[in-house]
């Protein structure tokens, strides 16, 4: 135990020098965020899964009280650990902590392996300690409370780092055909347009890595099962998100206040921009901080520097620092109002937010930074030969970039306040059908009518709107309801639903008509006594995208990992 930990002394540290970025989510209650809604969509994922619902398309809370399907549109990955921590008895609001701190230290993690592949482990920790105490994820978590693009966030390096593996090494790699796959379909189903984002850069090094190796076409295989693994994985979720936003009201959040012409990072902001915990404005005068930092803006042009003279000394580090170089550039550039021509190209607009490339930002300039620490090392190799004072010097450097990261940027880890909030403050039911549904309505039909007021909101699942009679409830769950209606005369049930096409009504154990409106189901019942069933059942677009899953689950275990520990690529 002694000895490996001595060995990993390197990870041992950076777990240490974690602590400060989750210190605030150690303390008793919780902060304020812009998307204050976390607590409740780890509570709603909980019950569905309690519910017996899988996967989990459907919350019945939020909506108002009407539901609506966020999970097949929002990010789910984080949710679902979340919703697996809570049914071990664990409250929301403790559950939603934990996948903060999880995303947050996890993050470092990835990058450590990514760079000490290339750079070596005392590199790999000073990239680590930069991409988890980046300015912009302070941002997310602290700021935003964005969970799911703090979620992809953690994924993003161990993406590259099977690319980066395979291109190196021309060899099929199993272990990183299946890394790249789960590790792209967890950005996916964690934030989608971070995987957007993620699907630009992956295009740009298969292009590169192709056009730069002499077995180029044998390359295809690798970088193409990872892909179609990575759609398969995520397909359950991906598929329904694109052939069934037309049911809901998503579109809305395009343009208006989230217009990305708005948005765009003026270049003085990357240096040093106040720190807030407000809003983002179509100005240059912001509420929140785009700020790269002035000690990573100037380790950058060291290590640009280093990189220019270096040049035709890297060899097979090539094109790995050429790119992560690039990467830097085109994710800085795709910030500013220069880039807006590339704005204009198809789906781009969804991204809402220019500024959004500051995770690639982060993860680019932490990888350099451990180019860096590594240039440096190799420099005081080849001028002193391998002496004690080159390693001295090599340790010294990590050492002070490390330190005078802690120093500038631990201070950002901080909530503007902490409410003593109990976990029942963000799961009653008033809060969840009228508070959290007021910050996010888009999953609801596009012509729903939203209640006026609180006092307005729906009680029952079904309501009897006309003729007399009496209605029992007898059962109310995420994905079912139940009731024994007894009519005196012909009449008229709603069932207080949000339409959805997964909804069916049963009348008596049959499948029935309904009319939707913009209230819910509108079930015509004949007099006498009936047993009323609305259930969720799963549409065909989301039956064939479980099914592909399941087929990507049992390739990777059937096709890909009997199919060699390496396989030399060659043409």
């Amino acid at each position: 135990m002694i000895e490996q930990l001595k060995k990993n002394w390197h990870l041992v540290l950076y777990f240490f020098l974690a602590i400060f970025s989750i210190s605030p989510l150690l303390s008793p209650g919780f902060f304020p965020m812009h998307d204050d809604t976390q607590v409740a969509r780890v509570f709603e994922m909980g019950k569905s899964l309690s519910h017996g619902m899988f996967p989990v398309r459907w919350v019945e809370d939020l909506g108002y009280g009407y539901g609506y399907p966020i999970f097949n549109f929002y990010s789910v990955l984080p949710y679902y650990i979340g919703g697996i921590i809570t049914s071990l008895g664990v409250t929301a609001l403790d559950s939603t902590k934990i996948i903060f701190t999880i995303a947050l230290i996890g993050s470092g993690v990835s990058m450590f392996f990514l760079a000490k592949e290339f750079f070596g482990k005392l590199a790999g920790l000073v990239s680590a300690v930069i991409y988890l105490y980046f300015p912009y994820h302070a941002i997310n978590v602290y700021v935003r409370g964005d969970l799911a693009e703090l979620s992809a966030y953690a994924f993003l390096p161990f993406a590259f780092l099977s690319l980066f593996k395979i291109h190196k090494s021309g060899a099929f790699l199993k272990k990183y055909v299946v890394l790249g796959s789960l590790s792209i379909a967890a950005v996916i189903l964690s934030h989608n347009l971070s995987a957007f984002m993620l699907f630009i850069f992956i295009g740009i090094f298969i292009l590169a890595s192709l056009a730069f190796n002499k077995g180029r076409k044998i390359l295809l295989l690798p970088y193409a099962l990872i892909l179609i693994f990575a759609f398969l994985f995520s397909a359950f979720y991906t598929l329904p998100a694109i052939f069934e936003m037309k049911y809901t009201n998503i579109a809305s959040i395009i343009g208006g206040s989230s217009y990305f012409g708005d948005h765009f990072v003026c270049i003085n902001q990357l240096w040093d921009s106040p720190w807030g915990f407000g809003g983002s404005a179509p100005t240059c005068v912001d509420g929140m901080s785009f700020k790269l930092g002035k000690l990573n803006v100037l380790l950058f042009g060291i290590s640009l520097l280093l990189f220019i003279i270096n040049f035709k000394k890297l060899k097979d580090k090539l094109l790995t620092v050429s790119f992560i170089f690039a990467g830097l550039v085109f994710s800085i550039f795709m910030t500013l109002s220069y880039s807006s021509i590339l704005w204009g190209l198809p789906f781009m607009d969804f991204l809402q937010f220019p500024w959004r490339f500051l995770s690639f930002s982060g993860l680019f300039l932490a990888l350099i930074l451990g180019y860096l620490v590594w240039q440096v090392k190799s420099s005081t190799n080849l001028v002193l030969d391998k002496n004690l004072l080159g390693d001295r010097i090599f340790y010294i450097t990590a050492f002070i970039i490390i330190l005078l990261t802690l120093f500038y940027n631990v201070r950002l880890f901080e909530p503007k306040t902490i409410h003593d909030r109990q976990s029942s403050y963000y799961t009653n039911e008033a809060y969840l059908k009228w508070t959290v549904s007021r910050i996010s309505d888009e999953y609801l039909p596009r012509n729903f009518t939203t209640p006026s007021s609180q006092a307005s909101l729906r009680e029952t699942p079904f309501d009897i709107i006309k003729g007399s009679g009496n209605l029992v409830i007898l059962l109310n769950k995420t994905s079912e309801n139940r009731a024994k209606v007894n009519l005196s005369e012909e009449g008229t049930v709603r069932a207080n639903i949000a339409y959805f096409p997964a909804w069916k009504v049963y009348i008596n154990g049959r499948e029935s008509s309904y009319i939707i409106k913009d209230n819910g189901f509108y079930i015509n019942l004949p007099k006498g006594e009936h047993t009323l069933t609305t259930k969720f059942v799963q549409t065909p677009v989301e039956k064939i995208s479980n099914l592909l899953s399941l087929i990507g689950l049992l390739g990777i275990i059937i096709v890909i990992i009997p199919y060699g520990k390496k396989t030399r690529l060659s043409s």
